[in-house]
This record gives C-alpha cells, structure tokens and sequence, in this order.
C-alpha cells in the first residue's frame, strides 16, 4: 500500500500518547503551569503529527490548484487546525486516523477491485525448457530467440508464441480469447504465450520473441491501465466545490450561533472529505476490474467516464464489422463452354499458392474436388497470377492483366478476372463475411442510447452499403482515406459526442486516437490499433462494444450514488454536529463508518449490469 506508512505512524503517535496520558501523571510531578505544559507531552507530540500531516495536504492541494482542480482536501486541513487550537489534542488523533487511514482503505479496496487485472501480471511467464542438443536447459522466457526449439509439458504455460513441430495436445486458451473449451493443437499450428498446456508434452519452435508474444502484449496492456490512478478523482472533484462552502457555512453559522469555536471545529471533524475522495477510484476501479473479467483491457478511468456518456459510435468495416475473411458471391462464366464449377475450379487451382486475402478466400470457399496441380506457376506483383492447369494456361487477377483488350467491367464488389488460354472467360466477386453478431451488436447500441452509430471504411460504396444494410447502419461513409475517417470523428457535432471509435488495423490508429474513446479489436495480438485505443477488446467478438458500455454505464451510476451518498450522509451528520451533540472525538469515529459505506458502496460496481444497461430491453 503506497500511503499505508502515514497511517501506521498516526496508529504509533496514538499508542505512544496513550502511554503518557496513562502512565504518567504529570501533575502529581509539578506544580508550575510551564512544567505542566511540558510535562503534557502527548498534546505536544499529537499537534507536530497534526501540523506535519497539513503540510503534507497543503502542498497536495497547492499542486492540484496549480494544475486547474479543486478538491476537499482542505476541509481535513481545516479540521486539523481547528481542533489544535480548542487543543483537543485525541479528536485532532482521531481526524488523522481517519485522514490517513482513509487512504490506506482505498488502497485496500483499490487492490482488492483490480485483482482480476493483478492476476494476469503474477502469472506472466517467466521460465522455459530449452531444447539444445536434445537436452533439456531452464533459461528465462525473455532469453528465447526466433527459431529455438522449446520443450512445453503437461500442465505448463506456453512461454512465448510459437508453432508445434512434434507432439499433439489440448491447449486451454481461455485467459487469451474466452474459449471455455481446451482447443487441440497439432504439429504446424500456432501457439499463443500464456495458454496451458493439457495432458500430452510438445515441442515447439519460437516464432516471437517474449516483447512481440501475445501474453506479454497483454500484460503491456493491463501496466497501462494501472497508471493513472491520479485521474480517478476528477468525479468527486466536481462536487468538491459546493460540499466545501456548504461545511464553511455550516460550521460558521454553529459558531456565531453558539458563540463557541469548539462547535465549528466539531462540524470541521464531520466534514473531513474521505468518503468524498474514496467514492469515485473504487468505482471505476471496480468497473475496469470487470471489463478485465469480459475480456476487455481499459487503460484508465476517464475511458469509463466518456463511454458511459457516448452519443456516436463509428467502425470501420473490414475486420471490425466484418470476419475480415471474404467468401465467395458470384461466379459469372462469359461464355457457355465454361461452367460456374470449372470456372471457380480453374481460378482456384491457380491461385491455391498465393497468400494474398483473396486467394486464400476463393480457394477456401472450392470444393477440393475442383482444385487441380498447377504448373509453370508464375506471379506479377498487384496484377494477378497464371499458370498451366490440365493443359489450359490459366490467368486470374485484374482486367488489364487477364484481358488487356476486353471492354471496362463494372462490378460493385470485389473481384478476380479468369482467362483461358489468353481468351476471356469470365469473373468471380467475393464479398465481405459479416460477424454474426454485428447486427444485433448494432440493435443493441442503440437500445443503450446511441444516437448516431457511422461506417467509417476505405471499400467501395457498393460494398459499404451491402455490410452496412444488413448491419442496420444508414449513416455509411465509404471511399475514405485515413486523413478523411479522422476529419469525419472531429466534425460530428459537440451535442452527438463523446465518439467511440472502434477498429482493428493499422490503418484505424490515427482514427482510434482522434475519437474521444478509441477501442482496438486486439484479439490477434498487440497492434498500432491498440497501441493508439484506449481500450482492447481481446477476443474476437465485436460484442463486446455492448458489454464495455454497459459496465461503463453501471459504474458511473454506482460511483455517482456513492458519491452524493457520501455527501448526503456527511452533510446530516454535520447538521446534527450544529446542534453540538456529537463531541469532535465522536464525531470523528462516525466519520470512519461513513467511510467504510462509502467503499462497500463503491465494490457494487463489479457487480452484474442490468438487461437494460446491456441493451437486452428497452
């Protein structure tokens, strides 16, 4: 606990004060008022922790002033001083349990919320077994290179990311993507750094390096999200203002009613703003420790703030709305003599070795049947390929390279023109493969209260609004560049932000950093997209847009409550303190319950949103 030494010396200042104001009797010792002032050691010792303590606070405060906040902090300074000079030397001890130890409870809460984000750093791994020469060396994970050969036994984390040679067996992946299911891996398939090994021992070659493998990209992620913790407190700041003049004139008006100075300094003890600064960090806190739980990594709290608050959402389209996989549409044969079968089985055969997008697409929406070896195989660079398949020299790609004399064919969506033997023979177009939960994501933003959801995208307008169509989006933007995506997010009008910005590319990152709250789909791995988001999604499911929203939501609802709570129940108590009926001692220990309240209140945040909040229902 970074501020837990505060409070263990207050505990010792007060177990030493005791001792004196309990073992020795110093008037029996004296008789003369400046010995006794002298011999009164533990008003002496509780006043210099006091005026040391309001030091500290002072120089807090004339920091936050200089950087434009305002907090509460100087109604505890107040407090402080007050009960110093109505020499009330054990309310004075109490309002500095109370100080400090308040801060040593949000501490305590605050590590207790973010345990789900704790678990992923303690179980990063550290150690692997090497393979050389058929011997088995421990080394350090982060002293493994490209290409070395790495023993990985039942029960063992994978250290870096690699691919199997040797050995088959099932992998428990679900930290990493969500699967609940152990996945079978086999020689010449990936593995990803941070699954576990299940019942069978594999050897596996190293692809990346520890900085590059997907675990550690994650727990880069997860360090990033620890870091602003100073942010956390801008909620409570926004009441800071009114709860500190409404105590002042509290405190006053029991002090010109009354007569007595002890009446304000009463009132000062109960305004003590701990439950004010407390209630905010354990509510958002609470909220990113449960998106870390769905599989979403948040890298601070004012992320939560905005996202609760989101009028627009833009997505680009392929590998965010879209599979990022293209299937095929149409086969369109240019003359009889060709069939839709032969026509696809051609094109396929040719481009089986290529490993372009849509290569891999086309062949792996064939039929192996059709698919046949091809021959005098030879590729020109962003033109297309051609090669001899049963006896027929076969050309795919673009028009110009296929049929450089054929008339301009206009198609709205992808596609790969075929020629054989020189002579054209038709095309085939691909399209994008929608998410299957992209529609009802969409529904359910706008269930949550967006007011405008945008397909930004570079593709073609015809295939924008193809996507954007089934996906229930109208306001679609195609044809855009990354310069024109930027300048479409900073023109949407102040009364339609803050702008969530979702993306998966490298192409996203100046979008996703030009958006008020920018989401990086990570679950490949660590991207300029989600180096430049303010949250990663790390699964492949676009889904979980709805559930960052309603966590965010859920939190600020819960930080809110906590907060007027807290400022509810300190003002009652101080109202009563007017009346001069709660002594500063007591009242000081009341303001120690208030705060335990107001941390319970706070840990609500990691709890279930409602089917509201996640859109299930209007």
């Amino acid at each position: 606990m970074k501020r837990q030494w505060k409070f263990m010396v207050v505990l010792i200042v007060g177990v030493i004060s005791l001792f004196f104001e309990f073992g020795i009797h110093a008037s029996t010792l004296f008789t003369t008022p400046l010995l006794k002032l002298q011999m009164n050691p533990q008003a002496i010792i509780i006043d210099i922790l006091g005026i040391w303590i309001s030091v500290l606070l002072l120089m807090e405060i004339f920091e936050d002033w200089k950087s434009g906040r305002y907090g509460v902090d100087i109604l505890a300074v107040i407090a402080i001083v007050s009960t110093i000079l109505i020499n009330n030397y054990w309310a004075e001890w109490m309002i500095l349990v109370m100080s400090t130890g308040g801060e040593t409870l949000e501490d305590y809460a605050t590590g207790q919320a973010s345990k789900e984000l704790r678990s992923l750093l303690n179980n990063t791994p550290r150690i692997a077994n090497k393979l050389v020469n058929g011997q088995i060396t421990e080394v350090k994970v982060n002293e493994l290179h490209i290409g070395d050969i790495v023993l990985i036994k039942p029960g063992q984390q994978v250290p870096v990311d690699g691919e199997i040679i040797k050995g088959t067996s099932s992998f428990d992946q679900s930290s990493l993507t969500g699967e609940s299911v152990p996945v079978t891996k086999k020689p010449g398939d990936s593995l990803m750094s941070g699954s576990v090994n299940g019942d069978a021992a594999v050897q596996m070659k190293v692809t990346k390096e520890a900085k590059d493998s997907e675990y550690q990209s994650i727990v880069a992620l997860v360090k990033s999200s620890q870091a602003q913790p100073a942010k956390f407190v801008k909620m409570a700041d926004r009441y800071a203002v009114p709860f500190t003049i409404i105590s002042l004139i509290i405190g006053g008006v029991a002090w010109a009613v009354s007569g007595d100075a002890t009446r304000f300094a009463e009132v000062m003890v109960v305004a003590s703003p701990c439950p004010l600064l407390i209630a905010a960090p354990v509510a958002l806190v609470s909220g990113m420790s449960s998106m870390s739980a769905h599989h979403i990594i948040v890298k601070s709290g004012p992320t939560l703030e905005k996202l609760a608050r989101a009028k627009t959402f833009a997505f680009d389209k392929t590998g965010t709305l879209t599979e990022n996989q293209l299937v095929v549409d149409q086969v369109v044969p240019a003359e009889k003599s060709v069939s839709k079968d032969e026509l696809q089985g051609l094109a396929a055969s040719v481009e089986q070795q290529s490993s372009h997008v849509i290569a891999s697409s086309l062949v792996k929406a064939t039929s192996k049947d059709l698919i046949k070896p091809v021959t005098d195989l030879k590729e020109t660079t962003a033109q297309g390929v051609e090669g001899n398949v049963d006896g027929k020299h076969v050309k795919v790609g673009k028009l110009k390279f296929v049929a450089p004399d054929h008339e301009k064919i206009d198609v709205n969506s992808t596609a790969v023109f075929v020629s054989i033997d020189n002579q054209f023979a038709g095309y085939i177009t691909l399209m994008d493969e929608m998410r299957p939960e992209t529609p009802d994501t969409i529904a359910k933003l706008k269930r949550q209260g967006a007011q405008d959801i945008m397909m930004l995208t570079g593709d073609h307008k015809a295939v924008a609004e193809k996507v954007g169509n089934k996906a229930g989006i109208t306001d679609i933007r195609a044809d855009l560049l990354p310069s024109e995506k930027i300048k479409a997010i900073k023109e949407v009008p102040k009364n339609l932000r803050p702008v969530v910005m979702t993306g998966d590319g490298v192409n996203d990152a100046p979008s996703l950093t030009a958006a008020d709250v920018g989401i990086a789909m990570g679950a490949k791995g660590a991207t300029a997209a989600s180096e430049s988001a303010d949250a990663v999604i790390m699964v492949n499911d676009l889904s979980k847009i709805n559930d960052a929203v309603a966590i965010s939501k859920h939190t600020m609802k819960v930080a809110n409550v906590d907060v007027l709570t807290a400022i509810g129940v300190v003002i009652i108590i101080e109202l009563i303190a007017f009346t001069g009926v709660i002594p500063a001692f007591w009242g000081a220990i009341l303001q120690e319950v208030v705060d335990m309240i107001t941390i319970s209140l706070g840990l609500l945040a990691k709890t279930t949103p409602s089917k509201k909040q996640f859109g299930l229902e209007e």
